[in-house]
């Protein structure tokens, strides 16, 4: 079969997994069987990744568990191409926010399509739960124009584009040029409160919310009851941080809802899917969990092996959305099991941990 068959044949196979979780469904498949297909997969058309299979003495051919094939380490991603297609057929490019020094993790995809299916379905799932179709949603960051290497934005403007009532990009984006426009959120809020909306979803970034309340002082916007707001990412990179309780405390505050209707997200460029709190269900701040079709196993820094349930390691996820690129990936966030989800624990400090070192070099071929 054709790369392009067997992605074809790939993808269809994830979006169903998409599709009985909308339709609370039973999942069509075992999840190490499509795990252990995309490991193949990808050993077979990705030069790198069969590299790393072999200085790891995977027998790719053989392995029936998704614990079997080793995990691409996403700085990997800086460094050399992780795709299954030569870069004449990429459509679109994700790149990573980077800090002031270093090079940008790059996430090449032929079609977004199984992408989007997975951000809509469990965004839509972890965020608004009991509400209708769509929602006024507000963004407090930029418009797609000015974000358009950005997973993130592309994941808001979807959100926006299937999950939103219609509005005009003014009355939906209130950061523009780097500046916030306070009066146009304030004209928003307005209409939406006269028009008798029972829900909204305002989306945005913990450091853009940093920002916003700075701006903000002492003021606040009376939002529909129903209101939910997700935050996502931290401050790699950044001058200022703000603890996390704190900062659920000040947004709730300035959009006057409960400190548990501002929901939690965490991804990545490197990955297809996302993870939420689930703090809407009575879940406790801090602690994420997977949609069905992925999972989150703490593994040794040195190793890379799982660390016994309830002990602290870096993530390796499993993403089955992650069907040309590497289905697996481990990464320098620390985390650890908590009930049926995860808590994240912040970055490991300094260079990359041992064994995401050494698993780069063998990929490159090194």
């Amino acid at each position: 079969m054709t790369v392009e068959s067997q992605s074809e044949a790939l993808h269809a196979r994830a979006q169903a997994w998409v599709r009985a979780f909308e339709r609370g469904e039973p999942m069509p498949e075992a999840f190490d069987a499509l795990a252990c297909d995309l490991a193949r997969f990808q050993a077979t058309f990705s030069a790198g990744y069969a590299r790393l299979c072999a200085a790891k003495n995977v027998q790719i051919a053989s392995i029936s568990r998704a614990a079997d094939a080793p995990a691409v380490p996403t700085d990997a991603f800086k460094a050399t191409r992780v795709s299954v297609w030569p870069e004449a057929e990429t459509k679109i490019v994700f790149r990573t926010s980077g800090t002031t020094v270093g090079a940008r993790g790059v996430h090449w995809f032929r079609s977004t399509e199984t992408y989007d299916a997975g951000a809509v379905a469990f965004g839509r799932a972890s965020l608004l739960p009991d509400a209708p179709d769509r929602v006024p949603i507000l963004v407090l960051g930029p418009p797609p124009e000015e974000l358009a290497d950005s997973s993130l934005g592309h994941m808001i403007a979807r959100f926006v584009e299937r999950l939103g009532t219609p509005a005009p990009p003014e009355q939906t984006y209130f950061l523009r040029g780097g500046v916030f426009d306070l009066t146009a959120l304030d004209e928003r809020v307005v209409r939406l409160m006269y028009s008798n909306q029972r829900q909204a979803l305002v989306l945005g970034t913990a450091f853009a919310y940093v920002h916003f309340l700075d701006a903000l002082g002492d003021a606040s916007f009376r939002m529909p009851e129903g209101t939910r707001v997700m935050q996502t990412g931290g401050f790699k990179g950044k001058s200022r941080e703000v603890d996390a309780a704190t900062l659920r405390r000040d947004v709730a505050k300035a959009f006057c809802v409960g400190a548990r209707s501002v929901v939690g997200e965490y991804g990545m460029t490197e990955l297809s899917s996302q993870f939420y709190e689930a703090t809407l269900r009575g879940g406790e701040p801090g602690v994420y969990v997977e949609p069905p079709w992925a999972r989150v196993v703490p593994v040794s820094p040195e190793t890379l092996e799982p660390v016994a349930d309830g002990e602290i390691g870096i993530a390796r996820i499993e993403d089955l959305l992650n069907v040309d690129s590497a289905f697996a990936v481990v990464t320098a966030d620390r985390v650890r099991r908590k009930g049926a989800g995860f808590e994240l624990l912040g970055r490991t400090a300094g260079a990359p941990p041992r064994g995401c070192s050494i698993a780069i070099d063998e990929l490159v071929g090194r």
